[in-house]
């Protein structure tokens, strides 16, 4: 089992990506930073190495859990992770929309005078979601399928980095807003969602859903920052952050 203290050192870190990621200048700009593209190398290859070898064996025992009356309740029991997991990647890709359309539309004028902000309750939304998902991923800390030293550092690793590139898009949706308020929202996020995991226990089913829904979000979130035309992503950094970490997990 992992310390407490450690498990919190471990949160700590990650809310501090989101505080002090604003600094890192090298990171911005067009063509895409080559380091981005390694960040979300990283977080893809923990995902399809490490989460989803994890959902495969918590499917296996929900399915030993329920005994299904029919055919249709079978079906949907053995697949239920994997569609949390799809659940979790067309969530963030509605976000995404959301988010892509709302900085095209021109701002207006109300009848007082005021200027009305077209991304105002988008950034709302769009942050909301994001906090919520942060929250799972510090509850997650301490509620994984392996719970050593190493699993957590591998954990915080990939995520840490994941919360680069989801900083950098964030950033480049909402601007001076994301700064002043959406970047302390996501921290703090990290570190409620961390208590809850001290304070409150969930069933292993539900945890194993939690585990692929996040698994979902984490896809998207990274091939979103990476397909886009205007990225002008690294393809090869991307490749290097997927193979060195991969190496990473097969060997620890």
């Amino acid at each position: 089992m992992v310390s407490i203290v450690g498990v919190v050192l471990v949160a700590s870190s990650l809310a501090a990506v989101h505080i002090g990621a604003r600094r890192l200048r090298f990171l911005q700009g067009v063509p895409r930073s080559g380091w981005l593209s390694l960040c979300g190398g990283v977080s893809v290859a923990y995902v399809f190495v490490h989460l989803l070898p994890e959902i495969t064996d918590h499917q296996s025992r929900v399915v030993e859990a329920v005994e299904p009356t029919n055919i249709v309740l079978e079906a949907t029991h053995e697949r239920s992770l994997f569609i949390a997991a799809l659940v979790g990647f067309t969530l963030f890709y509605g976000l995404e929309q959301i988010a892509r359309r709302s900085r095209r539309e021109p701002d207006r004028r109300a009848t007082d005078g005021t200027t009305i902000h077209s991304g105002a309750s988008v950034f709302w939304i769009h942050i909301g979601s994001f906090t919520a998902y942060n929250a799972l991923i510090g509850y997650l800390l301490l509620h994984q399928e392996e719970t050593g030293l190493s699993s957590l550092l591998l954990y915080g690793t990939a995520m840490g980095l994941h919360f680069v590139v989801n900083d950098y898009g964030l950033r480049e949706h909402h601007r001076e807003v994301y700064d002043r308020v959406g970047r302390w929202l996501l921290a703090g996020a990290i570190l409620v969602g961390t208590l809850i995991g001290l304070l409150v226990g969930l069933p292993e089913i539900l945890i194993s859903l939690l585990l692929a829904f996040l698994s979902g979000g984490i896809i998207l979130n990274v091939i979103k920052e990476e397909l886009p035309r205007d990225r002008e992503s690294r393809f090869w950094a991307f490749v290097a952050g997927i193979m060195g970490y991969t190496g990473i997990l097969l060997l620890v």
